[in-house]
């Protein structure tokens, strides 16, 4: 997962993902409170972000950019060990920044 997605369809997937692996660590933690971590309040923020991103992708009011998404702040403050998907949000992100990788370069 080291190249940007490469359409609209595979970038919107990418997002549906994010938020499918938010869900499964909110439904761990209820699951079993002693193997994840308890403070889960950037979770729900990236989930919300990721969902309102989502919907904007729906709707066509989503546009890329040159800066960096605005739940990177909170990703950035994390690593693979609380958030195991994370690879996946710098991908995201790069996508946002760079475009869609329509050379497949």
């Amino acid at each position: 997962m080291s190249t940007r997605a490469k359409t609209a369809a595979e970038y919107a997937g990418l997002v549906d993902q994010a938020i499918d692996e938010l869900e499964d660590i909110i439904e761990a933690a209820d699951f079993d409170i002693d193997e994840v971590d308890s403070n889960l309040g950037y979770i729900h923020a990236l989930l919300k972000e990721m969902r309102t991103m989502r919907a904007s992708m729906t709707d066509g009011s989503y546009q890329f950019g040159r800066r960096d998404l605005p739940w990177m702040r909170i990703v950035k403050q994390h690593t693979d060990q609380d958030l195991p998907c994370i690879r996946l949000f710098y991908l995201i992100n790069q996508t946002h920044r760079e475009g869609l990788d329509i050379d497949g370069a």
